[in-house]
């Protein structure tokens, strides 16, 4: 990848020219859209491989995407997080399409463009090394969003769409505001140049400074689903079909990664004054996130609601690991982050299985009088349990084990160590539970109905694809774990980042435009 520098704006500029030519395909070769769709995803993954591969050698490589030097144009960073995720992205898209061939790209219109549209903003808010393109790249996916909930419309559909495109308005507003404060106190939104800027500001701007660093968190909060901003979330994710519930899982996660970036590398330990600004909200908040999630999965009487609050105790696991404040924790959160999100996305594609099989009964947590496949849909639920609920000896068991040993240095260990294990006793009882209904029990006294077919192959594909690469986290523990612990290092060395974009220089010209008319200009007025 090193050979060709232009490989880090692939997984941006690849789903864009992808979801354009499927809108015009669409129209004359509809039936061409589906192969095409996946062939460009292949791609992606293909490309996000190597960029993995080039950000695990340490380099943190930027991109200056207009050629002008940092912060007067757009740049583009690749680390080992946004390296993570942008791979993790790919390979939950590339399930998430083939789940949705023959099933749900035909409920609706425009179904492959609108995800590839919502990778490109993924991708572009992991790459993005400027505030204000960080809520660029967010107005992309949340546009594509709402387009993939009504996707198959309905009511249900309809009134989540309502409230997810609310509240995420009203956090676009708070974005604008903050970036806006952040703008007029510094005069500038690169990330690199404003850890430097922040350094600089006067004691009357420190406020100020931090007020807009505090509406940050709460905008990332409302993406992340932290309390008290989750109530969009079940409903929305319940909502909406398999395959675009699956992909959401990651939206999560963009939240969570907007807070390790910018509270580690512009509000973190070296920014003055306004140093670990956000470090006293988020671990008691974190917390509650996690104990409020787990139980609303324990109460859930439907399985999507279940899957839900998964979710959102994940996503409080999360940024209880960046709340600790060390490396050690971050480390551990980055290890526990994909294979959380890939089992609640792999639930999300065996939800679709189980509707189909049980039939009327659908995903409400109460026996079925037949058997609907319990051999082949009871193994794939076990292990994303264990995964999820954060039993040995995958990796859930693994990240929390990390984050619980990291934490013992935090004045709050007790309540950190009380809130991971309580967390994970009630996702255990509920997914134990679910299990047990659906997967186990019987109800002589219901009224059999006739199941539809089972998945095809490529849904079935979809589901081992997920749960394959969840389970090698786990047994891949060893390499992956440094991997993740070199990642948190570079969150807490920020200067890294900020010399390789403040140094990045602009690539020279081949051909000067301007030198070449004045020397035609001279040639000329010297022949005459």
């Amino acid at each position: 990848m090193s050979s060709w520098p232009h490989w880090i704006i692939a997984p941006v500029v690849l789903p864009l020219l992808s979801g354009s030519l499927l809108l015009y395909i669409e129209r004359q070769w509809r039936s061409w859209v589906p192969n095409l769709s996946l062939l460009s995803m292949l791609l992606l993954v293909v490309i996000s491989a190597g960029l993995f591969a080039e950000a695990g050698s340490g380099r943190i490589n930027a991109y200056l995407l207009s050629n002008w030097h940092a912060p007067f144009g757009i740049v583009l960073v690749l680390d080992r997080l946004s390296a993570l995720l942008v791979g993790l992205t790919s390979v939950l898209a590339l399930a998430c399409l083939l789940h949705a061939r023959g099933r749900d790209e035909q409920r609706g219109a425009h179904f492959h463009s609108l995800v590839h549209f919502q990778l490109m903003g993924l991708n572009g808010a992991f790459l993005t090394g400027d505030l204000f393109n960080l809520f660029v790249f967010f107005e992309v996916l949340l546009i594509s969003s709402y387009g993939l909930l009504l996707h198959g419309a309905g009511a249900a559909r309809l009134k989540a769409s309502i409230h997810y495109v609310s509240f995420n308005l009203a956090a676009s507003a708070l974005f604008l505001i903050a970036v806006s404060l952040l703008y007029g106190l510094t005069g500038t939104l690169n990330m690199a140049d404003l850890a430097l800027r922040v350094l600089q500001l006067g004691p009357e701007n420190v406020l100020l400074a931090q007020s807009a660093a505090l509406l940050l968190l709460v905008v990332f909060a409302v993406k992340a689903a932290l309390l008290p901003l989750y109530f969009w979330l079940p409903d929305t994710y319940g909502s909406a079909t398999a395959s675009v519930a699956a992909l959401f899982a990651i939206m999560t996660k963009v939240g969570v990664y907007a807070i390790a970036r910018v509270f580690t590398l512009i509000f973190g330990v070296s920014a003055g004054a306004l140093a670990e600004v956000a470090q006293p909200w988020l671990v008691p908040l974190a917390m509650v996130s996690l104990l409020l999630g787990a139980l609303g999965a324990l109460a859930a009487r439907q399985l999507r609601g279940l899957i839900a609050y998964l979710l959102i105790a994940s996503a409080g696991t999360l940024l209880l690991a960046i709340g600790v404040g060390n490396p050690a924790a971050l480390a551990a959160g980055l290890y526990y982050l994909p294979g959380s999100t890939l089992a609640c996305a792999a639930l999300f594609l065996l939800l679709d299985q189980v509707v189909s099989a049980r039939g009327v009964n659908g995903d409400v947590l109460q026996p079925a009088a037949f058997d609907f496949g319990r051999h082949r849909l009871g193994l794939p639920f076990f292990i994303c349990a264990l995964v999820a609920a954060g039993l040995p000896p995958l990796s859930g068991f693994l990240g929390k084990a990390l984050l619980l040993r990291a934490a013992l240095s935090h004045e709050s260990v007790g309540w950190i160590w009380a809130a991971v294990l309580m967390g994970s006793l009630l996702s255990i009882l509920a997914l134990a539970r679910a299990g047990s209904v659906l997967f186990w029990a019987s109800d002589d006294a219901s009224v059999p109905c006739s199941s539809g077919p089972l998945h095809a192959f490529s849904a079935q594909l979809a589901l081992w694809l997920l749960i394959g690469v969840a389970v090698a986290t786990g047994v891949l523990a060893g390499p992956f774990n440094r991997y993740c612990q070199a990642a948190a290092t570079q969150l807490f060395g920020p200067y890294l980042y900020i010399e390789a974009v403040m140094s990045k220089q602009p690539v020279p010209a081949r051909f000067d435009v301007r030198k070449e008319m004045r020397e035609a200009g001279l040639s000329k007025g010297g022949a005459q």
